[in-house]
């Protein structure tokens, strides 16, 4: 399993796909499939059957996954997209912007 540079709630910018340049905060992260679930991106429709949850039934629309290749972290400072370098302190691991050398929290 791989390290991956995105985590869950971090603000990131899609690079590539049908929703370049848009912007959006993280979800959930399949560390498996290399994939990240960003909010309000990547949408498509569902169909779904009849349940207890949703007695009607019908298409849902919900985000799919994107890959990790395709998104990049929001720089703090400018907010615009940046690489991540990592500093080790003891046994914390802090992740800094490239571009700005901010602190990514």
């Amino acid at each position: 399993m791989t390290k991956l540079h995105i985590r869950k709630d971090d603000n990131v910018i899609v690079l590539a796909g049908k929703d370049k340049g848009k912007k959006g905060k993280v979800l959930k992260v399949l560390v498996a499939e290399q994939r990240a679930i960003v909010e309000g991106l990547n949408m498509v429709k569902k169909s779904q059957k009849p349940s207890a949850k949703n007695p009607q039934g019908g298409i849902v629309e919900q985000e799919a996954p994107i890959h990790i290749s395709n998104l990049s972290l929001i720089d703090p400072k400018s907010g615009k997209a940046t690489r991540v370098s990592i500093k080790h302190e003891g046994k914390n691991v802090i992740r800094i912007a490239k571009k700005s050398g901010e602190e990514i929290k």
